[in-house]
């Protein structure tokens, strides 16, 4: 059997990322990157933007995406930093196989990060930081359901998104910002009992405290090389729910998403 190209892309709201991946999830070309449009993005113009980080690329196979909201059946629901009013309703999944001829699947971009990450043992968590906040959590490699915990108020009425999201790191400071990053590790502690928490996005880098041992940040290019698992390891409830087009059957999974092979990262650096 031939080797599948899939092409990952990982939507933020500052910028849309892109590359090509092997079978193992390894990257295989450069990654390409195209700013955001801005807030609200309507739907054409979103996917103009995808087609431009998208088009140096080559030829591909199927495709994974990560998006900043919450998606169901590939359909958006929620886009805080894109534009609910724009996107709620669209669906991305069936857009994309329509414009390309290709069996496409979304999730969650939190969601598709942490299957990069994680090491498929135990309760993992994932805490992504960019314009905002995101998180996703996984058992023995299967991924829960999705929640969108940065919505839910952690303090003085602030959610997630808006206590350490990018313009509160702006507003408050570095020094700040960090001391809440670290109120929010003993937050997801209590709340989730975790094994491990995994830290990426954009905004990882700035993190200056020692981390505790069961927390580490990891490469902001999980957010596309976790996009490999879409097609290889989620449980067939989960990729019902997708609404995946031109899917493979999947194999049932209560190990770990990358068949064993996958470390998780450890280290304060992330690219």
């Amino acid at each position: 059997m031939s080797e599948q190209r899939t092409l990952a892309i990982d939507i933020g709201g500052s910028g849309i990322k892109a590359a090509l991946l092997d079978d193992k999830g390894q990257l295989i070309s450069e990654r390409e990157r195209v700013p955001t449009p801005s807030k609200p993005i309507a739907p054409e113009v979103l996917l103009k933007a995808i087609d431009e980080a998208v088009s140096p690329l080559g030829a591909f196979d199927r495709v994974s995406v990560g998006f900043p909201g919450y998606v169901r059946d590939g359909r958006v629901i929620t886009a805080p930093n894109l534009g609910t009013e724009t996107l709620s309703g669209f669906d991305l999944q069936q857009a994309l196989s329509s414009r390309w001829g290709k069996p496409v699947r979304v999730l969650n971009d939190a969601d598709v990060q942490g299957f990069g990450a994680i090491s498929g043992r135990g309760i993992e968590m994932i805490l992504t930081l960019d314009t905002g906040a995101g998180t996703a959590i996984f058992r023995d490699g299967e991924i829960m359901p999705h929640l969108e915990l940065a919505h839910h108020p952690i303090s003085g009425g602030k959610t997630y998104d808006e206590y350490i999201g990018n313009q509160a790191r702006r507003k408050k400071g570095k020094k700040k910002w960090n001391k809440r990053i670290a109120k929010v590790i003993d937050l997801l502690r209590v709340v989730v009992h975790f094994d491990h928490l995994y830290i990426g996005g954009g905004n990882a880098k700035d993190i200056d405290f020692p981390l505790p041992h069961d927390v580490s940040v990891v490469p902001n290019t999980e957010g596309l090389s976790g996009g490999i698992a879409l097609w290889r390891a989620i449980p067939p409830h989960i990729a019902a729910g997708t609404g995946a087009i031109g899917a493979p059957d999947l194999p049932s999974t209560s190990g770990s998403t990358t068949e064993g092979d996958h470390q998780p990262h450890r280290g304060p650096d992330a690219e």
